[in-house]
């Protein structure tokens, strides 16, 4: 079989399997409508398949910044807690029905990823990260400060909603157009292959006429409107929202490390790499409660020694690590034999 009749072959096997895998999150809800005393599918599964949608999305909101752009975002869960704290302000104290006050909220996020991102974007490396990072903790102690809107330390009460399957329908919809147009945005548009360039050679961008800091804070914005989406519906849920439990810094930190265990800068990256982490850290802290952020702190060590272009990156056939190469040499797409190749020279 050639290499590329294997390559389509893998391909074609590859959509029905992510397709097989939708229909069955598809019928989760369906199963545990018609089985109701079952104990497979429970309100306890679907709670948790809403939580890792919600993780999946905004891992791929962090990546079109940090991983298609190369600006890592040590503060992106601001973001998080604008949305989540816009819809409970809109709901709590004006009464707004859910939807309205989800895209207020989301709003709030963008306004202030432009007003932000105009200043944080022109600086460049650690001091990004740096500026993003200080700019996450200065917005919990102002949401604390403002305690007659915000509701201070005390925290917000949402009016009451329990619908796990709505809850679960609306995150995996969320998630899946969500991957699309990350797919879309970087592999069928100009825009994506211009944030591309800005992170490979941003210098060079610039001399040909892009306009990089425009591009930058546009994807800002777009990553901080998806966040602010999925915080105002993680605030819905919950009911429930204050600052330590909104703006929580290892969020972000859990970001990074998804993506970076996914792949950096691709599109299936994130969804593997939160899949297995959110499983991986139940795991941790049902058997290491009181060491969780100790074996967390490994796990991201041993992923930057071991695995720094990420699953994806390491399985690819341009691995640049010894376990990539290791992988595709004993399950890469084999080479071409000698006769393929003479007749490749004489066609040439």
């Amino acid at each position: 079989m050639s290499g590329f009749a294997r390559a389509w072959r893998q391909y074609k096997l590859g959509r029905w399997f992510l397709l097989l895998i939708v229909l069955i999150l598809l019928a989760l809800p369906v199963i545990q409508k018609f089985t109701p005393d079952s104990k497979l599918v429970t309100n306890s599964l679907l709670f948790s398949f809403t939580q890792l949608f919600m993780l999946i999305t905004l891992a791929s909101n962090w990546n079109l910044t940090g991983g298609f752009t190369g600006y890592v975002d040590f503060g992106h869960a601001v973001f998080f807690g604008l949305g989540a704290y816009g819809t409970g302000i809109v709901m709590a104290k004006a009464g707004w029905p859910f939807v309205p006050a989800l895209i207020i909220g989301a709003v709030v996020a963008v306004l202030f990823a432009l007003l932000i991102g105009s200043a944080t974007l022109r600086l460049k490396g650690p001091y990004f990260s740096i500026s993003m990072l200080g700019t996450f903790v200065a917005m919990r102690e102002i949401i604390r400060v403002l305690k007659p809107l915000t509701g201070g330390g005390t925290g917000l009460t949402l009016p009451p909603y329990l619908n796990r399957p709505l809850f679960y329908y609306v995150t995996l919809i969320m998630t899946i157009l969500v991957v699309l147009f990350v797919w879309w945005l970087i592999k069928r548009t100009e825009f994506g292959t211009t944030l591309i360039a800005i992170r490979e050679d941003e210098i060079g961008a610039e001399m040909r006429g892009i306009n990089t800091t425009l591009h930058k804070i546009t994807i800002f914005m777009i990553g901080a409107f998806l966040t602010g989406i999925v915080g105002g519906l993680w605030a819905y849920q919950n009911t429930f929202i204050d600052p330590d439990v909104v703006f929580f810094e290892s969020r972000t930190v859990e970001l990074v490390m998804m993506v970076m265990l996914g792949g950096l800068g691709t599109v299936a990256g994130p969804v593997i790499g939160a899949t297995l982490i959110y499983w991986l850290r139940d795991v941790l802290w049902a058997n290491l409660l009181q060491f969780h952020l100790i074996a967390q702190g490994i796990i991201l060590i041993l992923i930057v020694l071991f695995v720094p272009e990420g699953i994806v990156g390491t399985l690819g056939d341009d691995s640049g690590t010894s376990l990539g190469r290791l992988w595709n040499r004993y399950f890469g797409a084999p080479a071409a034999d000698d006769s393929t190749a003479e007749e490749v020279e004489v066609s040439a």
